[in-house]
């Protein structure tokens, strides 16, 4: 047998599908982030999507149309902290507070390449109350977060990820 019908005739012994051009692949891969990327992923925070789940310190792959998806149609994720100290809220997701800035779905402009969109969890002081100016509230999320994080004394993020995506088009 020759190895072309040898390779075909294993995929139909082990209930593999061959991706033929004619037909899109049913598989989609994530691919995790690596090098300087992974190491901002630190302390398990998750940021999780419908039917993507979980995409903190990953690519958004192309397949089923998830960048699109993510960029145009689905609304803010659900953010998880599962080793919160105190709080179910922030270990469920179901996080309820006082909302700084509304969420800005992710919109790479075409041919920019990658973009990346990070989130970092700070613990609040206690009794310590978090404002924006009008300045900042106006900016859509564009302030200079170091000096927001002095200001408000919130120091090192307890976690911190980030996920990485590309225009749907690309």
């Amino acid at each position: 047998m020759r190895p072309l019908g040898a390779l075909f005739l294993a995929a139909l012994l082990t209930g593999a599908t061959a991706p033929w051009p004619d037909e899109p692949s049913r598989t989609c891969f994530f691919q995790m982030l690596s090098g300087g990327d992974s190491f901002f992923c630190r302390g398990d925070l998750e940021v999780i999507y419908p039917e993507l789940g979980d995409v903190s310190c990953s690519y958004i792959p192309k397949c089923h149309q998830y960048r699109e998806r993510i960029s145009r149609e689905w609304g803010s994720p659900r953010v998880r902290y599962p080793q919160a100290d105190k709080g179910a809220n922030l270990r469920t997701g179901d996080i309820k507070g006082h909302v700084l800035t509304d969420y800005v779905r992710p919109t790479p402009p075409p041919r920019s390449g990658y973009h990346r969109y990070q989130l970092l969890l700070h613990e609040q002081p206690a009794h310590e109350a978090i404002t924006l100016s009008p300045e900042e509230r106006i900016s859509l999320g564009s302030w200079a977060m170091e000096s927001f994080v002095k200001q408000f004394r919130l120091g090192t993020p307890v976690a911190s990820t980030q996920f990485l995506t590309k225009n749907h088009q690309d």
